[in-house]
């Protein structure tokens, strides 16, 4: 067999993305969505399901999410199940990796392939990577800084590369709220999809209540919807004069990405104020962990981080155990929740999350 016959009976497979971490490891793939490179936190995510919702979610805004489910793509992309509330932006994960190629899409819900849906939101991304031993490595040693690479040529600076996610300097200390929200304050009264109907919209609202965006989620805003509570979405820099001055039944610290005790710096005094009024206030992922913050606790850096559709919390008032979709980067441990409650009285664990001590 000639060299040139043998070339087409094998061909050549040429890595045309790489990831290359902090410490040096390199890993060759196969690139898809956006040409280019994106550098971030590399994180894993366990859900089977919701790779759209989860690639829009601002609170993944600066990483890189390694999908453990093989099979991501196969049920394409559409535009009801984006989470950004600015349709047009494109807060969310800066890079996607992938054990497999994607597949043509097979659901009657798609409008596009994922391929061409992370290139028209510049999202790079690689596949081809041995992502059980990624995401044992993750769970070993934590979430490293990391680069993905993606040139259809094959031609790479490694060099330079591995100097980019060496210099990084992470999330801890990192403040991207300015990055994800929103512009001016808004109004919101779309409600849950409903199978052969699609989204609604709320006609008798029963509670007012004002939502903080640190990078909100559209499905976070219609379930409050659903539940009768007309909502005023404000920036994050709002001030908790202005907020009252609304007459909330309620305010809703959201989502969102980045370092709480860093964004904490100027919306910790904003919730206090609001906390003082006797404003009913509740929060989800960074909007809790600044809670916590606003009444004495602290926070702290996960090693890997919680991200995905099964995780067990245990209800302390009822000891039922649910299964949560979880995103967090940062917690308040054990210690910090008791400091908190020594510095507030009112202050109570409801919910603990449940994990393997040696997985943090």
């Amino acid at each position: 067999m000639t060299q040139t016959e043998n070339s087409l009976a094998w061909p050549d497979h040429k890595p045309t993305a790489l990831l290359v971490l902090a410490d040096g490891t390199v890993l060759e793939g196969f690139g898809l969505g956006a040409e280019g490179q994106a550098v971030g936190e590399v994180c894993f995510n366990t859900a089977m399901t919701g790779y759209e919702e989860i690639l829009t979610d601002p609170s993944y805004a600066g990483q890189l999410i390694t999908f453990t489910f093989p099979h991501i793509g196969n049920v394409g992309t559409n535009d009801e199940d984006i989470e950004t509330v600015n349709m047009a932006a494109t807060p969310g994960a800066r890079g996607v990796i992938l054990r497999s190629a994607i597949t043509d899409p097979s659901n009657y819900r798609a409008s596009r392939h994922l391929d061409q849906w992370l290139r028209a939101r510049d999202i790079i991304g690689i596949s081809g990577i041995d992502t059980r031993a990624l995401t044992a490595l993750i769970r070993s040693k934590g979430m490293p800084n990391g680069v993905i690479a993606h040139a259809k040529d094959g031609a790479f600076d490694l060099h330079g590369l591995k100097e980019e996610a060496r210099e990084w300097p992470g999330l801890e200390g990192m403040d991207l709220v300015p990055m994800v929200t929103s512009g001016q304050r808004f109004d919101w009264d779309e409600t849950p999809w409903a199978w052969d109907k699609g989204f609604g919209r709320l006609t008798a609202p029963e509670f007012n209540v004002v939502a903080i965006d640190y990078g909100i989620k559209r499905n976070i805003l219609r379930l409050l919807a659903g539940e009768g509570c007309k909502i005023t979405v404000v920036p994050a820099t709002t001030s908790a004069e202005d907020i009252l001055a609304m007459k909330p039944d309620g305010v809703f610290l959201s989502n969102g990405p980045g370092d709480p005790a860093e964004t904490g710096k100027y919306a910790v005094p904003v919730i206090q104020k609001v906390i003082d009024s006797g404003t009913p206030t509740f929060g989800i992922c960074l909007g809790h962990q600044m809670l916590g913050l606003a009444v004495g606790a602290k926070t702290k850096k996960m090693h890997q981080g919680h991200h995905g559709a099964n995780h067990p919390v245990k209800d302390e008032t009822t000891g039922k155990v649910e299964i949560n979709l979880d995103e967090p980067r940062f917690c308040r441990g054990p210690g910090d929740a008791a400091e908190g409650r020594d510095a507030d009285p009112h202050l109570a664990v409801r919910r603990l999350q449940l994990r393997h001590p040696a997985r943090g």
